[in-house]
């Protein structure tokens, strides 16, 4: 890695950015693939346990809090949701050529899945996914 120009302060932001001769593309994919990892780590742990935790007695048990602002958490899970599977997309689009590349595939399979299945454990049953999210919205 070169040494930083002496006025770091006003070209920091030239400083690290992508430079098409000095980094390899291999060089730049990891960075994706970290970055697109650690996106993937977050989302899916922000949702699997939702924000506020789940009412412990009565009839509402085992289902999200934060439901109780249906817009608010319309727009985490939606948000949360979005980033979840774009970078679950750039990891399989960075991975394709891998040699484990089916290993991986069902792997991030698996997380969406258990990712769905676990929004919608928490998510009570009066709070519906709105019509522009459903894809039975779409059919005749």
């Amino acid at each position: 890695m070169a040494n930083p120009p002496e006025n770091t302060s006003k070209n920091w932001f030239k400083y690290f950015q992508y430079q098409e001769g000095k980094e390899t593309p291999g060089d730049a994919r990891n960075v994706l693939l970290i970055i697109a990892a650690l996106i993937a780590a977050v989302t899916f742990q922000a949702g699997v346990p939702p924000p506020g935790g789940v009412w412990q007695e009565g009839r509402r048990a085992g289902k999200a809090t934060y439901a109780a602002d249906k817009e608010a958490f319309y727009v985490f899970l939606i948000s949360n949701t979005l980033a979840l599977s774009s970078s679950v997309l750039v990891i399989i689009s960075l991975t394709i050529t891998f040699p484990l590349r089916f290993e991986i595939l069902v792997a991030m399979a698996s997380m969406i899945v258990t990712y769905g299945s676990a929004i919608f454990a928490v998510t009570p049953g009066r709070v519906r996914v709105p019509r522009f999210v459903d894809p039975k919205s779409y059919l005749p």
